[in-house]
C-alpha cells in the first residue's frame, strides 16, 4: 500500500502575513500537507529575514524566518503595483486559504479585505489575525508580542510576590494566535465541504491570551475578583497551593506538582510539615511550607529525592535545561528535530510537525525561500 497524502494535500494556502503569527499558522497548514505560497514584498520580503534571535544567521536570513517558513514557497509582489495586485487577485481566485495580519483597515485599503476576496471567490475561506481586534480603542495600537502580553493581565501570574510583572520567553501571543487562526481556518474548511461556501476566520494576539488564562480567569471571575497572589520564591502557579513550585537541589532543580504534605512528610523524613495538617492551610501557609521544603532538599542532589519520589508516584520531575532534554531517550524517541538544506548553505537544524497522523509525524524536506525564490515557476504555472 502507498502511503496516504496528507490531510490537506491540494490545497492553495496565500500567506500575506508576516513575523510570526501568520506564518506559524501557514506553517502548520504547510505541515498538515497543504501548498504555501508565501506572498512579499520584493528584495526585502518579510522583516522576520532581519529579525535576529541572536547573532546566528543561515543563508542571509535569521534563524527564526527559516524555523517558521519552512516548507513555503514565496512570490515575489509589490502590493502597491497594479500589475502585481492583479496577479495576486488570479491567484485568490484559485486558492481555497488566504491568511494576513496586517493592520486593522490596511487589507482593505489595498483592495484585499475579505468582503474583496470572498467576492472574487465565494469558497474562500479568510483568515485574519490582529492585536486587538478588528475595531475598538485598542485596534490601531501595534499587535506586537510582548505588548500584547503587557495588555492581557498574563505578566502577573509568572514569577514571585516581590517580582514586578513577568513575561513570558517565549512569543506566546503569536504562536497562540497563529494556532487558533489554524484551528478556525479548518473548522471552516470542514464547513465549505458541506456547504461549499468559505468564511471569515478572525482572531487577535489578545485573544489568545485571554483563552490561554481561561482556567485562572475563571477562578478570578467567580471568587470575589480576588487577585491572584504569587509565592514568595519559586513560584510556579498563583493559584496552587504548596508544595507546588520549583526547588533547589545540590546539583540542579527538583519540580514537585500536586501532592498531600502528609505522604510528603514520611517519604521525605520531614515530620516539620506536620504542622500544616489542614489541606486549607497549604494554600494560605503555602509560603511558608516551601521555606520547609526548599531548607530540606537543598542539600541533597535531585537524583537523590527523584528515587524516593517517583517509586511512590509522586509528581515530580528533575528541571531540564535544552541539552539535558535533547539528550535523554524521550525526547529521542519523538524525533522531533530534521535537518534542512538550502542549496549553497550549511544544514539547519530545526523542529517538525508536534503531531503525527496515522502513526507517521510529517515530514518537510524543503528549508524557508529565499524571497521571490518561485516567482518564476509560480507565475508560469498559473500564467500571472
Amino acid at each position: 500500500m502507498t502511503d496516504p497524502a496528507p490531510p490537506l494535500a491540494g490545497l492553495l494556502v496565500l500567506d500575506l502575513s508576516q513575523f510570526l503569527s501568520g506564518p506559524f499558522c501557514t506553517l502548520r497548514l504547510s505541515d498538515l500537507g497543504a501548498r504555501v505560497i508565501k506572498i512579499e514584498r520584493p528584495g526585502t520580503g518579510d522583516l522576520t529575514r532581519s529579525l535576529y534571535l541572536s547573532d546566528t544567521e543561515i543563508a542571509g536570513d535569521s534563524t527564526l524566518f527559516h524555523a517558521i517558513n519552512r516548507g513555503k514557497e514565496s512570490l515575489a509582489l509589490d502590493l502597491k503595483s497594479g500589475a502585481d495586485r492583479a496577479a495576486l487577485l488570479s491567484l485568490v481566485t484559485r486558492a481555497d486559504v488566504v491568511v494576513q495580519n496586517f493592520r486593522p483597515g490596511v487589507a482593505d485599503r489595498l483592495g484585499l479585505g475579505p468582503a474583496a476576496l470572498r467576492a472574487l471567490n465565494p469558497r474562500l475561506v479568510y483568515g485574519a489575525i490582529s492585536g486587538y481586534g478588528p475595531d475598538g480603542p485598542w485596534a490601531h495600537l501595534p499587535g506586537q508580542d510582548l505588548l500584547a502580553q503587557a495588555r492581557s493581565g498574563l505578566m502577573w501570574l509568572t514569577g514571585n510576590a516581590g517580582n514586578g510583572p513577568v513575561p513570558m520567553g517565549l512569543a506566546v501571543a503569536d504562536m497562540l494566535a497563529g494556532g487558533t487562526l489554524a484551528q478556525g481556518i479548518l473548522a471552516a474548511l470542514v464547513r465549505r465541504g458541506i456547504t461549499g461556501q468559505g468564511a471569515l476566520v478572525e482572531t487577535s494576539l489578545l485573544e489568545a491570551l485571554i483563552d490561554l488564562q481561561f482556567e485562572v480567569l475563571t477562578t478570578h471571575l467567580n471568587d470575589g475578583h480576588r487577585l491572584p497572589q504569587r509565592p514568595a520564591e519559586g513560584g510556579a502557579h498563583a493559584y496552587l497551593a504548596a508544595p507546588y513550585g520549583v526547588y533547589a537541589c545540590a546539583d540542579g532543580w527538583l519540580a514537585l506538582a500536586m501532592t498531600p504534605l502528609p505522604r510528603l512528610a514520611r517519604l521525605l523524613d520531614l515530620p516539620a510539615l506536620d504542622a500544616w495538617p489542614d489541606p486549607a492551610s497549604w494554600f494560605t501557609d503555602r509560603d511558608d511550607i516551601r521555606a520547609t521544603l526548599a531548607t530540606h532538599l537543598a542539600p541533597q542532589p535531585v537524583g537523590h529525592w527523584l528515587a524516593i519520589l517517583e517509586p511512590a508516584d509522586i509528581w515530580c520531575a528533575r528541571v531540564l535545561d535544552w541539552p539535558a532534554l535533547m539528550s535523554s531517550e524521550a525526547f529521542v524517541r519523538l524525533d522531533l528535530l530534521q535537518d534542512l538544506r538550502r542549496p549553497g548553505a550549511p544544514p539547519l537544524m530545526t523542529t517538525r510537525a508536534p503531531l503525527r497522523i496515522d502513526g507517521t509525524r510529517p515530514a518537510c524536506d524543503r528549508p524557508a525561500p529565499k524571497v521571490g525564490d518561485h516567482s518564476v515557476a509560480i507565475r508560469a504555472e498559473f500564467g500571472l
